[in-house]
């Protein structure tokens, strides 16, 4: 299946909807069938941890002042935007016996939406930049010479992809990032183009695993973090590497680092790192799926059960 050039610039909107033109750079030659992955974009129906973080959010955003709903909901742009969200905050207000509790949630419903019209007319460039920056790394998973995308990618694509993500400012990596990427795979998946969809999915597993890594140095620097161990290295060299080599990496490092060592590092961080990052934004979910899913590698493989 082919599609055509200059790839997925998506605009995300107060509904959580995501629009693109339809050109893409290159076309798609090979297998599109999709990789098995968590990192899927905000889809499907909200687990019941996904209720509680945003039952969690709606209660403080509820009891905060209206000049202080702007930075919470940049903080958390793509949860606070989804139609879902005002859908929670609605059954909340109708299970609601407290008649001043009533209130405050409509009162809540009201002023969020204005104010995540507000947040999006402002952010609106910074959208448009993060846009070219995803363009920029997922334009390095095409062939150089052709300008096709060759899935599944060559290992040279992907660490040309890495290459791009690591040399992209940090700051940019921020939740307008993370909205962009999950728009695109959005409308990708929208579109039937899953060879796109695998690409992207693909960044988001690098995003997670450059920025657990990132943060895990800078507690090392502060003295916070964990002398380096085996374990310790081992994780970090599974930070760095392709999913697809995680199972052969795990069962070549836990022939002399135990499989409850490892995991035991990851969880370690997953306190540490992960809890620290804002509650309920796409920076937190992303990073808490990814480490989820290799500690499930890791429990699933034979020879590395804890």
């Amino acid at each position: 299946m082919k599609f055509t050039s200059a790839l997925l610039v998506a605009t995300v909107l107060t509904s959580g909807k995501a629009f693109a033109p339809s050109n893409v750079l290159g076309t798609f030659r090979g297998s599109t069938s999709l990789p098995s992955s968590r990192l899927d974009g905000n889809q499907g129906e909200p687990t019941q941890q996904d209720i509680a973080v945003m039952d969690e959010m709606i209660t403080k955003m509820a009891e905060a002042k209206a000049y202080e709903l702007p930075n919470a909901v940049r903080r958390a742009f793509r949860v606070c935007s989804s139609p879902r969200f005002f859908v929670r905050i609605a059954e909340r207000t109708d299970q609601a016996e407290d008649d001043l509790e009533k209130e405050k949630l409509s009162a809540l419903a009201s002023n969020l939406a204005a104010t995540v019209e507000a947040v999006l007319s402002t952010t609106k460039d910074q959208f448009d930049e993060r846009a070219k920056d995803v363009e920029e790394i997922v334009k390095q998973a095409s062939e150089p010479s052709s300008g096709e995308f060759l899935v599944p990618l060559a290992n040279e694509r992907i660490e040309a992809m890495r290459k791009a993500l690591v040399d992209t400012d940090p700051s940019k990596l921020d939740e307008s990032f993370l909205s962009t990427v999950d728009s695109w795979i959005v409308k990708s998946h929208q579109d039937g183009m899953d060879g796109m969809v695998g690409i992207l999915q693909k960044l988001l597993q690098q995003y997670a695993g450059l920025q657990v890594s990132r943060a895990r140095a800078m507690q090392q620097k502060e003295g916070n973090g964990t002398k380096e161990d085996p374990a310790a290295e081992l994780f970090e060299k599974l930070l760095a590497c392709d999913t697809d080599s995680w199972n052969a990496e795990i069962l070549k490092g836990t022939s002399e680092v135990s499989p409850s060592g490892l995991v035991a590092e990851i969880q370690k961080t997953m306190e540490t790192v992960i809890l620290g990052l804002e509650n309920g934004s796409m920076a937190q979910r992303i990073q808490a799926e990814y480490l989820k899913e290799l500690v499930d590698r890791i429990e699933a493989l034979p020879q590395s059960k804890a």
